[in-house]
């Protein structure tokens, strides 16, 4: 043996225990005793083992990288952390699938979170982002329900292909997205080999203070690469985590995967003059309108060493920003705002922002105290509250953009409607045209559509055989053909 130190076992407190495996007992066949406090420990830490599930992106798999700036983006944006090229940043990554729960299969047909925090030296930047570029909803009250649809049916506790095609075919403006998840997109080969899109629009400040709307691309640099339908169900079944495989392994290997950055840019002026709002998830801005512009590299380059402690207790949120990156109006972001942040606060305490992998480098918050879990010093003797004998010094440099973005109107219960503006079905109508463009591309989104909605309830398919027939009216012909072949309607 080498001359490497062997720890000694102790209870939680740090009292040595003779045998973890042992139990104090009335004789060898008698009651157990209350006093043996090794054993009570142990169960009771056992019983507290697992903390609330993420209601949506319960299974994720993560890795530590770096982000380098590759391109000088000065002219657009102020933020520390893009201030120059070759500037670095440590960060941590988090993927994972958005429906299932946190024992479903990685080959799920789901669209993929594509989550990664930065370590600025200004704070922590997360963009929590997906691999589709856009999204079902554009009204956040429609989140929660929608999500109900994608979990598990109330009375048989199965999942429900009526509760999923009846919410899209009576919200329709999810057609552009359902076409990208039905699409082969919607079952990525592995984490590494797939695209990551904020699909919300933000904000990049100025030096001078004012803005531009933006929305960010991340390119892999493996190629893209995804799994036909029958492949995915077959993988599913012989190796459920092989995307949390794929990435150990390529990581542990020295593959590293990385993925170039690039930013789309769009002016006020401009997007008052859009078809369509610019804060609406459910559209893409065209690339020959927006063209894109280079600006980074990320790449994963360090496992985790606890997959509880860090991935599992990764926590994200598009509110965690830094100076120079704002969110916009978009009110499903605004809305993430809250829900984010709340949701952690709810699995991990108060205090998540304590626990290392959410640990900015550089944070003072004297005014927040207590709670469980206040692990970092609790500010110590600091007073909580601004006072004249410890004073403390606030950036004067924040919010220059003020003058440039004003809101005035009425307080209005509003939702977007369906078709108002003209061009819900178009985007999705090019998305068609572009399929038909590769081999295979357009039959495989005709199949894959019909295996999941020959399971609805007829009156449910004839609604969405609508909704595709709005789209192209070819394409709907084909899911409504293909669909009832499979359905038990052609055996009646």
């Amino acid at each position: 043996m080498s001359g490497k130190r062997v720890p000694t076992y102790t209870t939680t407190n740090g009292n040595p225990v003779k045998d973890p495996l042992a139990s104090q007992r009335i004789g060898k066949h008698g009651p157990l005793l209350l006093q043996d406090f090794a054993l009570i420990d142990l169960l009771a830490h056992f019983d507290r083992e697992r903390i609330p599930e993420r209601v949506v992106h319960a299974k994720g798999s993560g890795a530590y990288g770096e982000f380098e700036v590759t391109d000088d983006i000065t002219d657009l944006n102020c933020a520390d952390f893009l201030s120059k090229i070759g500037k670095k940043t440590k960060t941590f990554t988090r993927f994972s699938t958005v429906g299932g729960e946190k024992g479903s299969a990685d080959a799920a047909r789901d669209p993929r979170g594509f989550a990664t925090k930065f370590y600025t030296d200004e704070g922590n930047i997360d963009w929590v982002y997906n691999n589709t570029p856009v999204f079902f909803i554009r009204d956040p009250s429609k989140f929660p329900v929608f999500i109900h649809t994608q979990k598990r049916n109330p009375e048989t506790n199965l999942k429900d292909a009526t509760m999923m095609w009846d919410y899209i075919a009576n919200n329709q403006e999810c057609c552009h997205q359902i076409m990208v998840l039905f699409s082969d997109r919607g079952t990525p080969a592995n984490y590494r080999q797939m695209n990551g899109y904020s699909g919300h629009t933000y904000k990049w400040i100025k030096k001078d203070g004012s803005f531009n709307y933006v929305q960010i691309h991340m390119k892999t640099d493996q190629g893209i690469k995804n799994l036909t339908n029958d492949e995915a169900v077959a993988l599913s079944g012989t190796n459920p985590d092989h995307a949390q495989e794929d990435l150990f392994n390529s990581i542990k290997s020295g593959s590293f995967p990385s993925w170039t950055c690039y930013v789309q840019v769009c002016t006020p002026e401009q997007a008052e003059k859009l078809k369509w709002s610019v804060f609406d998830l459910t559209k893409v801005w065209p690339h020959d309108q927006f063209p894109l512009r280079r600006f980074g590299k990320l790449t994963l380059n360090k496992n985790v060493q606890n997959y509880f402690a860090e991935t599992e207790q990764a926590a994200f949120s598009p509110s965690n920003t830094v100076p120079g990156w704002e969110t916009s109006a978009d009110p499903v972001l605004q809305s993430r705002l809250f829900s984010y942040p709340d949701t952690q606060r709810h699995r991990l305490g108060t205090n998540f922002a304590q626990i290392p992998v959410n640990c900015p480098y550089h944070a003072h918050t004297p005014y927040h105290r207590d709670g469980q879990m206040a692990v970092n010093g609790n500010s110590g003797s600091l007073p909580n509250y601004p006072s004249s004998f410890e004073p403390l010094q606030y950036r004067q440099d924040i919010n220059l953009h003020e003058k440039h973005e004003k809101w005035v109107g009425e307080a209005v219960a509003y939702q977007w409607v369906v078709g108002t503006d003209g061009v819900d079905f178009q985007q999705p109508a090019e998305l068609w045209k572009v399929l038909g463009k590769t081999p295979d591309q357009q039959e495989h989104l005709v199949y894959n559509i019909a295996v999941s909605l020959s399971g609805a309830r007829p009156e449910v398919q004839d609604k969405t055989f609508g909704m595709f027939d709005k789209v192209d009216a070819h394409f709907g012909k084909l899911v409504r053909d293909a669909t009832l072949q499979r359905s038990p309607r052609s055996k009646l």
